[in-house]
């Protein structure tokens, strides 16, 4: 396996689910393999300088690949690798790019129909949308000030037209099956136990002689909150506003 560029990587340390006072707020995370982790360039801020596609990396913080750009001045940045971009491939971030897979451009200069990823929310703060391995979104429409984009969840909304955006889809490495528990372990993931098979004191499942059910109308959480389907969003967040069509339709 290829090691990463030292300089482009940094320490991680790991929260096993416990937030800043040390309690456990996210349950069954710890342990796992000690990471390192890749500085990726979201923003692509690098302007009308051409870089070569060094080589292609293994990421263990993502489901995607990672590609290794070097630049003409001779810089080397990490960026999310799209399907079809190969070692020795030149790409460029510029608002005249061409319309190449890996090439970085505003949205208001990318044809209607085509395929991009890392996509910006807000100009200049750097891809926010659309990372995760196997994702692409299309451009529907233009009107305005903004550009219709339909995410990989369903989701229609509407994106300022000067975010950019990069041609193409994020490498697809996928979920991988796993052969034994010990992967999972691997991974930071520790076992998870049902709350019917708890005792009533562990769990409000819990109890009971034999198979029992729950013994109340919904589903709730070791402490008592409703789970499965209920809604725990208390305001609306300021981006429904852009959103046309939401996942669920």
């Amino acid at each position: 396996m290829t090691k990463p560029v030292k300089r482009l990587t940094a320490g991680l340390s790991r929260r096993a689910g416990r937030n800043n006072r040390g309690v456990i707020t996210c349950r069954h995370r710890g342990g796992g393999h000690k990471r390192r982790y890749r500085r990726i360039d979201f923003r692509r801020d690098k302007y009308d300088m051409r870089a070569t596609v060094h080589q292609i990396e293994y990421d263990p913080n993502r489901t995607a690949r990672i590609a290794l750009l070097e630049y003409e001045d001779g810089e080397r940045r990490y960026i999310l690798h799209p399907v079809g971009l190969q070692v020795g491939d030149t790409v460029v971030s510029s608002e005249a790019a061409p319309n190449a897979i890996g090439n970085c451009l505003p949205l208001m200069n990318v044809p209607l129909g085509i395929s991009v990823h890392n996509v910006e929310l807000t100009p200049k703060r750097g891809g926010q949308l659309v990372r995760a391995a196997g994702t692409v979104a299309q451009i529907v429409a233009k009107e305005g000030r903004f550009a219709t984009l339909r995410l990989p969840s369903g989701e229609v909304r509407l994106v300022s037209q000067a975010c950019l955006a990069t041609i193409g889809q994020v490498g697809s490495r996928g979920p991988t099956k796993k052969y034994k528990a010990g992967q999972m372990r691997w991974l930071g993931k520790r076992p998870t136990v049902r709350g019917v098979v708890m005792n009533p004191c562990d769990h409000p499942h819990g109890g009971g002689e034999g198979r029992a059910p729950i013994g109340r109308p919904h589903p709730v959480t070791p402490w008592g909150r409703p789970a499965l389907g209920h809604k725990t969003r208390r305001v609306k967040k300021y981006s429904n506003q852009y959103i046309l069509r939401t996942k669920r339709g």
